[in-house]
């Protein structure tokens, strides 16, 4: 299948080369990163024959995945993570590795692509989880990136002696403390405080070094951090809520917010909003980059990817997946049939208080509502997966529909989740990139070296700078 579509691209390229003068650059340009969920997003991506199973676990696989995207000129790669085992390990891999270990591996093997993990606020502190990104930052050189996420399981709660999962206005209450902690160390050395002049033997200006002091609801923090600012300033902030507390979260601290979207006009109305809630914040409506999910299933003819979607969902068990359905939904299996649509009584999980993860459950209930799905049908619409859009596709009716979405406003580009990995995503890059790229929408080059100059962010000045020296920097 990779062979074919590289063809078919080539063909496709040659007969419309001469387009490529005749477009101009557009105002914005689009990113994309990749999501490296192990073996690849749909959940029998490891049953395929040139799979390795043991991929989760093996830092080769992820490296190679994170070179091919780098190859490809993607802003950078994705680690998601859970601190309990989230899914049914009898059938499908899980995410197992800690990511910010595992992304200093991809830095080392990687020269310009961002890595960007996800640290819960729920589950750890905020002086450690500073470190640990701006270390990584460091050895990066500034390519490092920081999702922030609650976390709504049961099992982590339980893996860390809590009985219960605090409720979601209290994790996100917590969590927006906890980022403005993680701000504060990271901007407690100005950007001149490191000097090392051997002759004179200073090594820090220590007047540059400033203690953050912090006394909250949650955290007791003195500072100062002990890491200098990295080249991009600090780590940029990702955060992926869909709820209203979760927007609110990003609208105050996120560069970046991966959203489920699964229609463009949904989309585009949460771009705004989301735009709109950080200009209220006096961050711009330019602050923020949204990057909806977006499953890519490729084939050199639309009939091929479909038929490669039929196979690989074919290859997960049914059992599986109404059990992982019914755990987005917050309902018990018993109460879905393969062959019946959904219930009509579906609300939030999490016993009324708003507990369970409102992204995928928008998005999921979103799309068996429009379409009047069976759960059949939805568990195949979604290639077995949880709640992200899914694109089955030529090359050219992908680069379609990124394009759509991009010039109409709908995202600033997409959160790229392959089929399978890293097939999948050689076939993203050899078939879509090259389509994009002439039509002006996906650079050829990077032009910078930070993730931030990446995703076109400005480098975040110093708290302590005199105001005259902050609109210098301007």
């Amino acid at each position: 299948m990779g062979e074919s579509v590289r063809a078919f691209v080539r063909s496709l390229l040659a007969a419309s080369a001469f387009e490529k003068t005749m477009r101009t650059d557009p105002p914005r340009q689009l990113h994309l990163n990749v999501n490296i969920l192990h073996s690849g997003f749909v959940p029998s991506a490891w049953r395929t024959p040139e799979a390795d199973p043991r991929a989760f676990v093996d830092i080769a696989h992820y490296v190679h995945v994170a070179q091919i995207a780098e190859a490809a000129k993607f802003d950078a790669v994705f680690l998601a993570d859970n601190a309990s085992i989230a899914d049914q390990i009898d059938f499908r891999p899980i995410t197992a590795l800690e990511p910010t270990v595992l992304l200093a591996g991809i830095a080392a093997a990687t020269t310009r692509i961002g890595v960007i993990g996800t640290a819960s606020t729920s589950y750890n502190e905020p002086y450690n989880i500073a470190r640990r990104f701006a270390t990584l930052d460091q050895l990066s050189a500034g390519r490092a990136g920081w999702n922030i996420v609650t976390t709504a399981d049961l099992g982590s709660a339980r893996n860390f002696g809590r009985e219960a999962v605090p409720d979601h206005a209290q994790r996100y209450e917590r969590a927006a403390e906890f980022t403005e902690v993680v701000k504060a160390l990271w901007d407690s050395w100005e950007d001149d405080a490191f000097i090392g002049d051997k002759a004179s033997g200073r090594f820090i200006d220590t007047t540059k070094v400033h203690r953050i002091d912090h006394r909250g609801k949650y955290f007791s923090v003195d500072g100062p951090f002990n890491l200098p600012r990295s080249a991009q300033g600090h780590p940029v902030l990702i955060q992926a809520g869909g709820s209203a507390d979760g927007r609110e979260l990003a609208a105050r601290h996120a560069e970046a917010v991966f959203s489920a979207s699964q229609s463009f006009d949904e989309a585009a109305a949460y771009a705004r909003e989301l735009k709109s809630r950080a200009a209220a914040w006096g961050r711009g409506s330019n602050a923020i980059r949204v990057l909806p999910g977006l499953t890519t299933i490729i084939g050199a003819t639309e009939a091929e990817a479909l038929r490669r979607r039929d196979e690989l969902v074919d290859l997960i068990p049914w059992t599986y997946s109404l059990t992982r359905l019914a755990g987005i939904l917050g309902i018990s299996i018993d109460r879905l049939k393969l062959d019946e649509r959904l219930p009509d009584d579906l609300s939030l999980p999490g016993n009324g208080n708003g507990n369970g993860n409102h992204t995928f459950f928008n998005a999921t209930l979103a799309q068996a509502r429009t379409h009047g799905y069976t759960a059949r049908q939805l568990i195949r619409a979604l290639a077995g997966g949880g709640g992200h859009r899914v694109v089955v596709g030529t090359p050219e009716q992908i680069a379609d529909d990124i394009e759509h979405w991009f010039k109409g406003g709908a995202a600033d580009g997409f959160n790229v989740m392959p089929d399978v990995l890293p097939g999948g995503l050689q076939d993203f890059a050899d078939g879509v990139v090259p389509l994009l790229q002439q039509r002006g929408l996906f650079r050829t080059e990077y032009e910078g070296s930070t993730l931030r100059e990446h995703f076109g962010l400005r480098r975040p000045v110093s708290r302590h700078l005199h105001p005259r020296e902050v609109a210098a920097t301007a």
